[in-house]
């Protein structure tokens, strides 16, 4: 089986001209996953020629604004498309306020119902299947309530996240993992302050989970150079990918 892999956007919370923040699609036979939905999600599916209609299921990983200010254009703007197909949409709990905002407001002329599902796993569970693609939900270490996903054994979107043992064991058996750096080893201590990863970190990760390839983003906007962050992560995993908006990944 093969599924695709489209970076929508791969930066981190501050805003940076060239790349837009966290949101990610997943082809799976003709069908699409959203995983994120920061700003901009809308206008990156138009560019990369993605359908609004062909989306089976939206992903959230938590509910920083970098990773859920474009879930609203993306569900108003299948609503203007003439969605009639349920719309399933996971996230943590704390969503569910921000959803009921979003229909009590914007919901006139909508014709499709989101059937929401609220997160709160303690370890990895099975959360969705498309086609013979299992999905998993697991928690992360943040801030506050964060998922990761596993897309069966092709693939992993770890998103915001410090760095804990369990995390490699869980992605045991996934090709490719999308693993966060927003630091480069230099800055571990602000990983460590603000619960997110350094290159060493998702490299180390990857490294013990046993993959064969880690793609590497939500970088912090110090640094314009991505080619640092990978080729820190390549001396620990070497192979590692640094990806940017637009990139396309076939993994199989």
């Amino acid at each position: 089986m093969n599924l695709t892999l489209q970076i929508l956007g791969a930066a981190s919370a501050m805003p940076i001209s060239d790349m837009n923040p966290s949101a990610q699609a997943l082809r799976v036979h003709g069908r699409l996953l959203l995983i994120d939905c920061g700003e901009g999600t809308q206008q990156q599916m138009r560019r990369q020629h993605l359908s609004f209609l062909k989306v089976k299921a939206v992903f959230i990983s938590h509910i920083h604004g970098d990773h859920i200010f474009g879930i609203f254009g993306v569900l108003s703007t299948m609503a203007m498309y003439g969605r009639t197909e349920a719309l399933d949409l996971f996230a943590p709990k704390s969503f569910a306020p921000i959803l009921k905002f979003y229909l009590s407001y914007f919901s006139e002329g909508m014709n499709y119902e989101i059937n929401f599902h609220p997160l709160d796993c303690k370890q990895p569970e099975l959360v969705y299947e498309l086609r013979g693609v299992p999905v998993y939900a697991f928690p992360l270490r943040h801030k506050i309530d964060c998922f990761g996903y596993r897309f069966g054994d092709w693939y992993a979107y770890c998103s915001d996240t410090a760095p804990f043992p369990e995390l490699a064991g869980w992605l045991q058996g996934v090709r490719t993992i999308y693993h966060e750096t927003t630091y480069l080893r230099e800055w571990a201590d602000k990983a460590g302050k603000y619960y997110h990863s350094t290159t060493d970190d998702a490299a180390r990760c990857a490294r013990d989970a046993g993959a064969k390839h880690l793609l590497i983003g939500h970088y912090t906007s110090r640094v314009r150079d991505y080619g640092r962050f990978a080729s820190e992560c390549r001396e620990i995993f070497p192979q590692t990918t640094a990806v940017r908006d637009g990139d396309v990944f076939e993994i199989d």
